[in-house]
């Protein structure tokens, strides 16, 4: 059976259309990333899968359940944890929890049973009478996870759960969640990180209010047609290093990062080789040369050939339809 099933739903704001006509099947038990810059829908989609918000249009099924038609019938099955945090700071650990229990009408005593057992689930036990104001923002996000996963709920859904967490903390956070989906939870994730798009089993890409691709991680790349990514770093980026990169081969993309550019293409034959010769014309030398695996990140701008959150587009380039953008 689908955990979730979202139906042609289409959502406007103010006569701007956000969602288009979008449609997905996400199986029980998988571990679902939806990835998309800023703007492209993904929270509106979400909100309205987890039933806080209302479609123009279309329909959403929870385990064969119409929502809102099935209002709170459904809305017991799903974990909801919004981009916001939501627990009390002046409270300790254990108080959220025992507080969000009591809320969802579990006696004192189930209320203290369950909150002991999320807290161990937590790795927080030593932490439980610590107010939450002197948690770690890794921490706080457990503990925020925790009160989404009283009994009874299957799907669990996540809004940028790893915004503003270091990449220590972000990696313990999706180790988390992968243990979480490995009990039986369907995860419902929402990123702009390609890294925290990986953990997942099935990502979608999202982009201009549509799903615009969908599949496995790894097919997704090979699917993609990119064999390698390039990053060059240059003493003084210029459009002219840029041109003299989008002249080498029509077939790849050019994006302008931090410390210089990276070259996308979909064959590694003597590229780099062509890089050091293209950047001696024009009397420029790389600090560095690197061939990488290309990215989700890569793979999502080959797909859409828009910049993902974080990035800038800037004006195209002299070359055919060749743009550059910033990471």
């Amino acid at each position: 059976m689908a955990a979730i099933v979202v139906d042609n739903v289409c959502k406007s704001y103010n006569g701007e259309e956000v969602l288009c006509g979008v449609s997905l099947r996400i199986p029980a038990g998988v571990f679902y990333a939806l990835m998309g810059p800023n703007g492209s829908g993904k929270s509106t989609l979400t909100s309205i899968i987890a039933g806080t918000n209302s479609p123009n249009s279309g329909a959403v099924e929870i385990f064969g359940i119409r929502s809102p038609d099935g209002g709170i019938e459904t809305k017991r099955f799903v974990g909801y944890i919004p981009q916001e945090n939501f627990s009390s700071p002046h409270l300790t650990g254990r108080e959220n929890l025992v507080y969000f229990a009591g809320l969802l009408g579990l006696s004192r005593s189930e209320a203290e049973a369950e909150t002991k057992r999320l807290l161990e689930m937590m790795g927080l036990s030593g932490h439980a009478e610590k107010r939450v104001s002197k948690y770690s923002g890794g921490m706080r996000k457990r503990l925020e996870v925790a009160t989404a996963l009283f009994p009874g709920v299957r799907i669990l859904i996540l809004d940028e759960p790893t915004t503003g967490l270091d990449p220590s903390a972000r990696k313990d956070f999706l180790g988390l969640l992968k243990r979480i989906n490995e009990n039986g939870i369907t995860v419902f994730l929402v990123t702009h990180i390609g890294e925290d798009a990986e953990a997942a089993s099935l990502i979608g890409f999202m982009n201009d209010g549509q799903i615009v691709m969908e599949d496995e991680p790894g097919k997704l790349k090979r699917e993609s047609g990119l064999q390698i990514a390039i990053l060059i770093d240059v003493y003084l980026k210029s459009n002219r290093v840029a041109l003299a990169l989008a002249a080498l081969d029509d077939e790849c993309a050019v994006v302008e990062t931090p410390d210089g550019f990276k070259l996308l293409c979909n064959h590694a034959e003597d590229v780099v080789h062509q890089v050091v010769l293209a950047l001696k014309k024009i009397g420029r030398t790389a600090t560095r040369i690197e061939t990488v695996t290309p990215s989700l990140e890569d793979v999502f701008f080959a797909a859409t050939r828009c910049a993902a959150e974080g990035e800038t587009a800037l004006p195209e380039i002299a070359l055919g339809a060749r743009r550059r953008v910033s990471l």
